[in-house]
């Protein structure tokens, strides 16, 4: 029986393994969360583009900045959601705002968490809470079906429960969905509800709960243009007006969109062309005490 029970019990130790060592926190300014085993990765480059170059999004970009500059002094700050039209840098803002903020001066952790692993987020709030840096949560592509209970584990750094959200962490997620989650499992669910108002508030609120909201819609063909001519003097590579543009706007037609990914896609091939070697992954600049 004791020999049962011992093999029950280092069946349970491997399928459950003891989380990870906490990390240096100094190694790095931006970690990848993992679970079974919970461990935070160091990442010391992060692949991310100058502020200053990402275009058509200058409110969003203004907002998010002054936010997060707010909470990397200790000030209060609101959890933010972006949403909006794919491909117009969303997760690209994320990582140029936090770089922005290091080159400033101030302290400030960037912890990437997937939407596959928010199930665990109140161990890594538990981690994040006992130290003294201030870290800046950040969730890519973040959505829901009618089935997924996901959102639920959401609400704790969101709300934080009866504890609080913990004082030194921030969250920004990315979404093509304002709501999280599709428009016809809302109609679908308010329609087939005994009750249709509270059928889907539980999720449809979620998104509420994020103090700002940024929205990022499809750009046009002048901000398409002058996204490229930003990468273009930014890189040195001398073109013509007349032939960025027809080579650009042929580029898009191609696709059957504009956006600052399409607008890339091309810059990236222009640059292979010219024989410019790309570096989008800069070395994270040492925190410094704010």
């Amino acid at each position: 029986m004791r020999q049962a029970l011992e093999r029950i019990a280092a069946a349970l130790e491997r399928m459950s393994p003891a989380p990870g060592a906490a990390p240096d926190f100094a190694r790095a300014d931006a970690f990848l969360w993992h679970a079974a085993p919970d461990s935070l990765e160091p990442v010391e480059r992060v692949a991310r583009m100058p502020l200053e170059l990402l275009k058509g999004v200058e409110r969003a970009r203004d907002t998010l900045l002054e936010n997060t500059l707010q909470f990397a002094r200790g000030l209060p700050a609101n959890n933010a959601l972006l949403w909006g039209a794919r491909g117009m840098g969303k997760s690209s803002l994320v990582k140029a705002v936090h770089g922005e903020v290091l080159r400033r001066g101030q302290a400030l952790k960037l912890v990437e968490l997937a939407r596959e692993d928010l199930s665990s987020i109140n161990r890594l709030l538990a981690l994040l809470r006992a130290r003294e840096e201030r870290f800046l949560l950040f969730c890519d592509d973040l959505s829901f079906s009618h089935d997924d209970e996901q959102y639920k584990s959401l609400k704790a750094v969101l709300d934080g429960g009866i504890a609080g959200r913990p004082e030194n962490v921030l969250f920004y997620a990315t979404s093509n969905r304002r709501h999280l989650m599709p428009r016809d499992m809302i109609e679908n669910e308010r329609s087939s509800a005994i009750n249709p108002s509270e059928a889907v508030e539980e999720k449809v609120s979620l998104s509420d709960r994020f103090g700002l909201w940024l929205g990022f819609h499809a750009c046009d063909q002048g901000q398409y243009l002058a996204m490229i001519r930003a990468y273009c003097d930014y890189y040195g590579i001398e073109i013509s007006e007349d032939t960025l543009r027809a080579e650009a706007i042929e580029w898009a037609a191609t696709r059957g969109a504009r956006s600052g990914r399409v607008a890339w896609q091309y810059f990236t091939d222009l640059a292979g062309r010219r024989g410019v070697a790309l570096c989008r992954d800069a070395p994270l600049p040492k925190s410094r005490p704010g």
